[in-house]
């Protein structure tokens, strides 16, 4: 018999371990939770922007470029820091005085407000001892001026349209459409020795708080304009004008000059004689974006320039996508780019020659200006006062 530790021992199984299988991750099949907020910080405000910017109603028009590249009309003699020797007339009386008129038997100066009051200032010598008071209220927004012949004085009243305020400060609306289209933005006006008031609707399809969309929309919605006080007919003489702004009728009532500001050109429009009726150029070119235009009396026109013409002006009037994101930026931004500075006056000569230019790298959105006597007076949309100087003090010196 045989011993139990002999007898054969039963099979043991084998234990192995079999490896269990993981999904690994794929670093191209999700992103981390930064990655994804910054692509979406990213692209988010991009997609809303290009979508704004398709959206937008804003279509701007290419601006005719072979007039806009040529060389600047510099004026031989320039004073380029007319701040240095300003005084401030009307300071804090005077909220956006946007132009001026004189009257040279009262000694008075009128300018319209944004408060809506047309002011009387009364000169003195000194700026801070001038006397502002408070005439007439149009309940509007009062532009241009002009001082007729019997003491009244016509407003362009952007809101309102073509006015006159008697000497007893009563108010008349005379003319306010022409072709059966109402004006949007009255913006300036003159009278000629016969009585004959010429004045311009900037634009017949933006009022003055769209300024910004018309003016960078690059399309033609300006006219020139007359009033017969007789009659009582209001005549287009000019249509499709690019944003028409500051008139003046010539020493010789031959003819009216007339400014356009997104071209940066003042044109004459022939009032007699064998031109009557035609369009010429007075001066194009110019150094900056025109605003209001006087006769000093003196064989001078003073030009506003709301500011000179920058580069990057330069790149908006060039390009419309340009144009349209400034639009924009000025619809939805708190703030947009500044674009304007080195604002002033530009003097020329009976043949719209540049003679002398006033201008300062702090001023923006000056809107008229008037020699009186020795003293330039200046205003503007946006300062509360009426900017003073003293141009035999401080004149302009040659540029060469």
């Amino acid at each position: 018999m045989s011993n139990s530790s002999d007898s054969p021992s039963p099979t043991q199984p084998s234990h192995h371990t079999h490896p269990i299988p993981t999904t690994k991750k794929s670093s191209s099949s999700s992103l981390s939770w930064p990655s994804a907020f910054l692509i979406f910080s990213v692209l988010g405000p991009l997609a809303i922007a290009l979508l704004i910017y398709q959206l937008d109603s804003l279509d701007p028009a290419p601006l005719p470029l072979h007039e806009l590249t040529q060389p600047v009309a510099a004026a031989p003699t320039r004073n380029a820091h007319m701040l240095k020797g300003s005084e401030f007339v009307g300071a804090g009386a005077l909220l956006a005085p946007e132009d001026v008129a004189y009257d040279s038997k009262s000694g008075l100066i009128y300018t319209g407000c944004a408060d809506g009051w047309v002011k009387r200032v009364r000169l003195n010598e000194s700026a801070a001892d001038s006397v502002v008071e408070k005439w007439v209220f149009t309940g509007g927004r009062p532009l241009g001026l002009a001082h007729g012949h019997k003491n009244e004085v016509f407003v362009a009243d952007t809101e309102k349209g073509l006015l006159k305020i008697s000497e007893d400060g009563t108010v008349e609306l005379l003319t306010d459409e022409a072709e059966g289209v109402k004006f949007k933005l009255t913006d300036c006006v003159d009278v000629a020795q016969d009585g004959m008031l010429y004045f311009t609707d900037a634009s017949h399809k933006y009022s003055l708080k769209d300024v910004v969309s018309d003016i960078l929309g690059g399309r033609p919605h300006g006219r020139l304009m007359s009033y017969n006080p007789t009659t009582k007919e209001t005549k287009v003489l000019v249509h499709n004008l690019y944003f028409a702004n500051g008139v003046a009728v010539s020493p010789d009532q031959n003819f009216v000059v007339f400014c356009e500001t997104v071209m940066r050109r003042c044109r004459k429009y022939y009032l007699q004689g064998s031109k009557k009726g035609s369009v010429e150029n007075f001066i194009d070119h110019l150094p900056g974006l025109p605003d209001n235009i006087r006769y000093d009396g003196e064989g001078q026109y003073w030009i506003a320039l709301t500011t000179e013409v920058t580069p990057y002006l330069d790149l908006a009037l060039r390009y419309p996508f340009i144009r349209k994101v400034l639009a924009i930026l000025k619809r939805y931004a708190a703030d947009r780019p500044h674009l304007e500075k080195n604002a002033g006056v530009l003097a020329v000569n009976l043949n719209g020659e540049p003679t002398a230019h006033y201008s300062d790298p702090e001023l923006f959105l000056i809107t008229s200006g008037i020699k009186i006597g020795n003293y330039l007076y200046c205003g503007s949309i946006v300062n509360p006062y009426i900017i003073r100087l003293d141009v035999h003090q401080h004149p302009a010196h040659p540029t060469t």
